[in-house]
């Protein structure tokens, strides 16, 4: 059975001369600090934020004494995901708000969106990484969110994911969606890639990156695991 599963990468590679930075956050650097020639090995220093590239936040991201990148569990990044398509209407409207009338429709062809699933909406963003147009994107509409959290499709330790900066359309500067997000055990990936390769339904996230003690969250390796080909 695992011989048979398949992985995807749904990560950006960091790239500092390519890399979109939220604005505000820290700028991305890598240093070299050490070479083959004068040291005998190869090394460099990373410097940038816990949200910058692809990554995954914890719920302490934005809710008070809510849990950190230390405090979550393997389960917690490890998710059943659907991935809806919104390329269209993101491209008519680059501040379009997804919402519960969409995941309705989808749902209706896809049938229902597993209870504490990572839910993923396809913006087409990534094709914009690395350029001024990435900072301006859509989002959830709040009442989408309301709706998955209350149905309980996101539940306990679900969450959201995008391919843009954020589960919130860039000009709500209250971070709206975000604070429905981030809480109990629920994530968010944010800035994925490759999105084609993520089927709409019945593949399951997997989310790597480093643990930082007392971590808002952390760059990643997120992986779509895809079931057996039948």
């Amino acid at each position: 059975m695992l011989e048979r599963l398949k992985l995807v990468s749904l990560s950006h590679v960091n790239d500092p001369a390519l890399i979109s930075v939220y604005p505000g956050d820290p700028p991305f650097a890598l240093e070299t600090v050490a070479t083959l020639e004068k040291h005998g090995y190869y090394l460099r220093a990373v410097r940038g934020g816990e949200h910058t590239g692809t990554h995954w936040g914890a719920p302490g991201h934005f809710s008070a004494g809510g849990l950190l990148a230390d405090e979550l569990e393997p389960a917690d990044l490890f998710r059943p995901a659907v991935r809806v398509d919104v390329r269209a209407a993101c491209a008519a409207d680059p501040g379009h708000a997804v919402t519960v009338a969409e995941l309705q429709a989808w749902e209706e062809q896809h049938g229902r969106i597993p209870d504490e699933s990572v839910v993923i909406i396809w913006t087409g963003w990534a094709e914009l990484f690395g350029s001024e147009a990435f900072g301006r994107h859509p989002g959830f509409a709040p009442e989408a969110v309301r709706w998955l959290v209350e149905t309980g499709r996101l539940g306990e330790r679900g969450g959201t994911g995008t391919d843009a900066f954020s589960p919130d359309v860039s000009t709500d500067t209250e971070f709206t969606v975000s604070k429905l997000v981030y809480q109990r055990r629920r994530i968010s990936l944010e800035v994925l890639a490759h999105l084609a390769e993520l089927p709409a339904t019945g593949a399951w996230v997997l989310c790597g990156g480093q643990i930082n003690r007392a971590g808002s969250g952390s760059p990643a390796l997120i992986y779509g695991v895809l079931p057996p080909a039948t």
